[in-house]
């Protein structure tokens, strides 16, 4: 029992757990009375969040997205946040912040499924790497407006992000970092399979 009454142990079932609620899906049962689960891509994220309940409601879907999107990035930075507080070493804040991932993509409360873990991602990297996190939106930024494809534009900030880490941090350990955008792209595989098929969707 003492793993339990270790600080480091407890923010890091406290990031699990925390990483792991599925804003989205509770938002949109709430407030749409729709299981994102059972419609659109089944994802719990903002983008199917907006997908599914722009089918009824599409004003309250803007809302419900933009709710999803902010309380999924903030639930990865308020554990890093109070973690910092505590004087957390770097190497545990980077724990804090792979497992604040892992915990939406794969949700002890969804039977370890979940979302695919952007706007968690991007949120632990504001945190943890603003700079290029703020890269990685620009480049988001630019290929949604172009592309308009959500998965694609995703991956091309996440990389873009990772890219930039070795540039410039060239002196961090960069494997939580290759491990986060590991997971990211596993959790976008389907996504990905469907791209090579042409089968992917444009967002409006």
């Amino acid at each position: 029992m003492d793993f339990l009454t270790n600080t480091n142990a407890q923010f890091f079932i406290a990031a699990y757990l925390i990483g792991g609620i599925p804003f989205g899906l509770l938002l949109a049962k709430f407030f749409a009375g729709v299981n994102v689960k059972e419609s659109g891509s089944q994802s719990i994220g903002a983008t199917n969040v907006l997908r599914v309940v722009k089918e009824q409601n599409p004003g309250l879907a803007k809302k419900l997205g933009a709710a999803t999107l902010a309380l999924d990035a903030l639930k990865g930075i308020a554990v890093l946040v109070v973690a910092n507080m505590f004087g957390i070493s770097d190497a545990t804040l980077w724990g804090i912040a792979v497992l604040a991932v892992a915990g939406h993509c794969f949700s002890p409360y969804l039977w370890f499924e979940g979302g695919k873990g952007i706007a968690t991602g991007m949120g632990v990297m504001l945190f943890m790497l603003p700079v290029e996190t703020m890269i990685a939106l620009v480049v988001w930024a630019i290929a949604a407006k172009t592309i308009k494809i959500s998965s694609i534009s995703s991956l091309l900030g996440v990389a873009a992000l990772l890219i930039s880490s070795f540039f410039v941090h060239p002196e961090m350990a960069h494997a939580p970092v290759v491990i986060i955008v590991l997971i990211l792209f596993y959790k976008h595989i389907p996504n990905i399979v469907r791209l090579v098929k042409g089968e992917e969707k444009r967002v409006a």
